[in-house]
């Protein structure tokens, strides 16, 4: 079985090079590499149209930078294989890694996504990234960020896969309507995962598939006004689109306190007016925002979803 794999680029072509050698390592598993160029101005499409690999290689090229999910969702719909491999250009794949995450996928149809296991570039035995938790104040941690790698070894199930370094099924993504384009780029892969456990799948970590991950390649910082503002637009559309109004009232309150100590943090960083201005945009778009529909088929896997926030929230105050 082959998989379709998926990179945005937008002024990378530092990367390109690493990145696509270390797939042509894993050729025999891959259909395809999709690139999804967001109008990049530094040599990134001459240098994708100048090299040839062992797989098929596509090119799609958009006149502007439209976003890290419209582009993931432009290279899911071009796509030839049920297989998607989700990954940032800033990265390289450790050889095999492929092969593992397609026999997790494959393993069980409750199975949405598996999480590769993401490593610092620079520090090859600490953690970026094993999965994404949520919790009841509206915030996303990395699992295991700056922990040893042998801490992770087995397979487990994680809220949400980090779309920089994902496999996913393309039915199931269809089925849920992709990512969604309006949140352009952060949390479009958290919202993705509740939509996901609403209609009863799993996410995993697949600690076989090691992935080197440079991170904020694009965006540039950790903390920037393009980031806090988008990242607080889209945290108040998570919960406005995936809570049905019962779990907005229980968790009002934490919520609440969330966006509150979220705004004293930003404050302290140089950036709670850009903070607040993401919130205020995020309430004032909410007509772009199409809500999942409640079904009371689903009501069990909205008390999955409460259980697993709550826990979440324990850890995070543990930690």
């Amino acid at each position: 079985m082959k998989v379709s794999v998926v990179t945005p680029n937008y002024n990378g072509e530092r990367f390109l090079k690493t990145f696509l050698d270390s797939l042509d390592q894993d050729s025999e598993h891959i259909g395809e590499v999709i690139i999804v160029d967001n109008g990049s101005s530094d040599g990134s499409v001459e240098f994708l149209k100048n090299n040839s690999y062992s797989f098929p290689l596509v090119l799609i090229e958009n006149t502007e930078n439209i976003g890290f999910a419209p582009a993931v969702n432009q290279g899911i719909l071009k796509a030839k294989n049920e297989l998607i491999f989700s990954i940032n250009n800033d990265t390289e794949i450790k050889k095999g890694s492929i092969k593992e995450l397609i026999n997790l996928i494959t393993s069980s149809e409750e199975i949405f996504s598996v999480q590769a296991k993401m490593l610092q570039y620079n520090n090859k035995e600490l953690i970026d990234d094993v999965g994404d938790e949520y919790n009841l104040l509206a915030w996303t941690k990395k699992t295991g960020e700056n922990h040893h790698s042998d801490e992770y070894t087995e397979v487990m199930e994680i809220f949400s896969s980090c779309a920089g370094a994902a496999m996913y099924k393309k039915s199931v993504l269809k089925d849920l309507g992709l990512f969604d384009d309006n949140f352009f780029a952060y949390m479009e892969d958290v919202d993705l995962a509740i939509r996901s456990k609403i209609n009863g799948y799993k996410n995993l970590l697949c600690p076989q598939a090691i992935v080197y991950h440079i991170g904020s390649a694009t965006s540039g910082s950790r903390y920037n006004e393009f980031k806090v503002k988008l990242a607080a637009r889209n945290n108040v559309w998570v919960v406005y689109k995936n809570l049905p109004i019962p779990l907005k009232i229980v968790n009002f309150v934490f919520l609440f306190l969330g966006f509150f100590i979220k705004y004293i943090f930003f404050v302290r960083k140089g950036f709670g007016s850009t903070y607040l201005a993401g919130i205020r945009e995020g309430l004032n778009g909410r007509s772009r925002i199409t809500k999942v529909k409640f079904k009371s088929k689903n009501i069990k896997n909205y008390f999955k979803i409460e259980y697993k926030l709550i826990i979440n929230t324990l850890k995070f105050l543990k930690s």
